[in-house]
């Protein structure tokens, strides 16, 4: 499973690392209404939480959906823009300055992708124009919850006080909180940003996108960027351009946004001392070698003390074919190391990766 971009014949120079202080307050917000998935930013959440104004909680609360369980495309205005070449504004106005050039329909459908299950990256109509789209757009609001429907009720009958109201969200957060945080994580993502483009500029597309993140990766020959995750997409640039923005608040995210007509865009955590996240292909090899019961029963053994494959033949009442087969399925999986001792080959349990398998599952579904 993994998200494509078809780069074919996009020029070096419309390949740009651009921070968004838009971008960044999203991030802002998902971790303040999830700190389960940043517990790395636990004591900034709890800090900006308790002086957080009741009634700014309380409207954050009524459009939570577009930033809680996952991230809404309304954080990313400047790919929708006709031309697919805009890049992120310098500043937060700047930006919502770009999601006031959407379309009424983009804003829509891009505030109602996760509450209403609509198509992503293929043309198709919005709950604006099709009626029937509109019923089970309200029917999906309903079954999540009174304040999600209330808003898409709200949002359906009249976009542009909505828009005019996620706008002021937007600034009154930047007021109390934001601009603060904003001012110590700039300097950081622009840095990045320079580093990434010097990058690009020296040794090409594919060592930058590598620097990015392990889940990746370039087909130089193919013209195709394939980022590993959950789930299945495809992009083009076309004529357009691609974005890449950092992001200091969003680790472990690494967010593809491949809507039908608007510019690719990668949102990447910058650089950073944590291990990197397995593969998804990696994390389902590593569950299932620990999933067989003999092989488990393997690990027991192996966790305590090195052994030899005759050793755990004759503890196991097993043959050492067998043995070594499924030492096999266990080293592809990168669970276990050997090393020779004398005429003999021991092999061990690595403890280090058995016990990243839970935070790596998490981040693998998380990214």
């Amino acid at each position: 499973m993994s998200v494509t971009i078809d780069i074919t014949g996009l020029p070096p120079e419309r390949v740009a690392v651009v921070p968004s202080p838009l971008a960044e307050l999203g991030m802002a917000l998902h971790a303040l209404s999830e700190p389960g998935h940043h517990p790395q930013l636990q004591g900034w959440a709890t800090a900006v939480s308790t002086r957080l104004d009741p009634g700014l909680a309380d409207r954050l609360c009524e459009a939570d959906f577009l930033w809680r369980m996952t991230f809404s495309d309304v954080f990313a205005p400047f790919a929708g823009i006709p031309g697919g070449r805009e890049q992120p504004g310098a500043t937060l106005t700047a930006e919502l300055d770009q999601l006031d050039k959407l379309t009424d329909e983009q804003f829509v459908h891009a505030a109602l992708e996760f509450t209403c299950q609509l198509r992503y990256d293929v043309a198709e109509p919005g709950p604006l124009e099709d009626p029937e789209l509109r019923r089970r757009s309200l029917e999906l609001a309903a079954a999540r919850g009174a304040v999600q429907e209330r808003f898409t009720r709200r949002l359906l009958e009249d976009p542009p006080a909505i828009r005019a109201w996620f706008r002021q969200l937007m600034l009154d957060c930047d007021e109390a909180f934001f601009a603060d945080t904003w001012a110590r994580l700039q300097p950081q993502l622009a840095a990045d940003a320079r580093h990434k483009t010097e990058l690009l500029r020296r040794k090409g597309l594919g060592e930058a996108l590598s620097s990015l993140s392990g889940a990746i990766s370039l087909d130089e020959e193919a013209g195709l960027i394939t980022v590993d995750k959950l789930l299945v997409g495809r992009t083009a640039t076309g004529d357009g351009g691609l974005v890449l923005v950092p992001t200091s608040l969003g680790w472990p995210h690494v967010m593809v946004l491949h809507r039908y007509g608007w510019q690719p865009t990668i949102t990447y955590p910058v650089s950073d001392s944590r291990p990197q996240t397995p593969s998804v292909e990696q994390l389902t090899r590593r569950m299932e070698a620990l999933a067989h019961p003999v092989r488990m029963r393997l690990c027991r053994h192996l966790a305590r003390a090195p052994h030899t494959t005759s050793e755990l033949a004759d503890a196991h009442g097993m043959s050492a074919p067998e043995i070594s087969r499924h030492l096999a399925v266990l080293k592809k999986a990168g669970l276990i190391t050997s090393g020779r001792r004398g005429r003999y080959v021991r092999h061990q349990l690595d403890l280090s990766a058995v016990a990243r398998l839970g935070s790596d599952f998490i981040e693998g579904v998380l990214r």
